[in-house]
């Protein structure tokens, strides 16, 4: 285990709109903040989307087991964001429910939320940490400077 420590900066509170793309408005939001660590909790709707749920099967490197969802779909998650010379890596991890149906999993892409979704963003100061390509794995993985 590695580590760092810091203290939180700015906090933003967020209200995400019907049909906003979660991720992709993440990163705006840290880009025009100059963001470039942070935690991000939220609670709300996602219309549709996709999310990757475990590997298919537990070898590295791992083929990821997608799954896309619509119509709807109660959310609550909690992610990161760490920024590198790409610019702002959002990492996020939720828990949806539609009817008796779960999913659990880290977001992608184009996720759409659904009427609403309420966001506290807490920026991470004095942290010395960012995200790059894991070359064994293939991933985005956090690196601690």
């Amino acid at each position: 285990m590695k580590y760092t420590k810091g203290q939180i900066g700015r906090v933003f509170l967020l209200k995400f709109d019907n049909n906003d793309i979660l991720i992709q408005s993440l990163s705006n939001l840290a880009k025009d903040e100059r963001i470039k660590t942070a935690t991000v909790i939220f609670i709300g709707a996602l219309r549709e989307g996709d999310l990757v749920a475990g590997p298919k099967k537990p070898v590295i490197p791992p083929k990821p087991n997608k799954k896309f969802f619509k119509d709807g779909w109660e959310v609550m998650g909690i992610g990161t964001i760490f920024s590198n010379s790409k610019g702002p890596q959002i990492h996020i991890h939720a828990s949806m429910g539609k009817n008796d149906k779960v999913l659990t999993g880290c977001l992608r892409g184009n996720s759409k939320v659904f009427l609403v979704i309420e966001a506290v963003v807490l920026e991470l100061k004095g942290v010395k940490a960012e995200k790059e390509i894991d070359p064994k794995t293939g991933l985005n993985l956090l690196n601690i400077l």
